[in-house]
């Protein structure tokens, strides 16, 4: 376990690209969006194993005004949590005792579809991230990311957006590609998605943020937006990342 999460520490720089990128615009526009008017608190559970790491990252985040409504050492604890508190976001770790963070996140992604996970550990290991982001994860971020990182993950989360690191995201579709394709889901997507959707798939696959997209298609970004919203629910899908992986796996991109 790497040290708690630190102010000024900033070691994956805010320059998020592909994925990351496009979704902090998002949360960037939400706020925005809200004027005047305060932002409801988010609701947070923390799992982690370790006592000192979590009274750490509950002080840094009630600082930044998140209300923490439990807190858990392992994940049937927090399934249990979660089920009584229904919380906005579970900060989740991956290997603990006893029941670990993606056994949890599968059970949480049934029991409440509405609790978002964001994934905080130390693994990279792109079996890790592909085990993690599959069983209903919204986000994977390392231990060392700033708290202002941290934010922008669980707002993305609480939106049921993803936020992954750059290069982790890289590895995850890297992964992807290095397998053997699956024609039945480029025909679903084929059936399923209009012509124009198809492309923004291809583009979110490719790793562009909704600027980009906007910009190569001469759309509006608010378009996109649309675009992306009716893409995921139209396959049954969580998230942006999950929407990539779907689209590498297809073989359409």
């Amino acid at each position: 376990m790497g040290p708690p999460l630190g102010h000024d520490h900033d070691p994956l720089r805010a320059d998020y690209t592909s994925f990351g990128k496009g979704l902090s615009e998002d949360v960037s526009e939400m706020l925005q969006a809200s004027g005047d008017k305060q932002v409801e608190a988010l609701r947070v559970v923390i799992v982690d194993d370790h006592d000192l790491f979590r009274t750490g990252l509950r002080n840094l985040l009630e600082e930044q005004g998140v209300v923490i409504v439990g807190e858990a050492g392992q994940g049937a604890e927090a399934v249990r949590i979660v089920r009584e508190v229904a919380p906005d976001v579970v900060v989740m770790d991956l290997n603990m005792p006893g029941m670990g963070g993606v056994e949890a996140t599968r059970h949480i992604s049934t029991i409440a579809p509405l609790t978002r996970v964001l994934m905080l550990t130390i693994s990279d290991d792109d079996s890790d991230v592909m085990d993690a982001i599959l069983a209903g994860a919204c986000g994977y971020l390392l231990k060392d990311a700033s708290i202002q990182e941290l934010m922008t993950g669980i707002r993305a989360a609480a939106r049921g957006e993803s936020l992954i690191s750059p290069h982790i995201a890289a590895k995850v579709l890297q992964r992807v590609r290095a397998t053997s394709t699956q024609p039945d889901i480029a025909e679903t997507i084929r059936s399923e998605l209009s012509g124009r959707e198809i492309e923004v798939l291809k583009l979110i696959a490719n790793g562009k943020d909704n600027a980009l997209i906007a910009a190569e298609l001469h759309i509006s970004p608010k378009t996109v937006k649309n675009h992306i919203s009716n893409i995921l629910m139209k396959l049954q899908i969580e998230n942006r990342i999950q929407a990539a992986v779907y689209a590498v796996r297809s073989g359409i991109v």
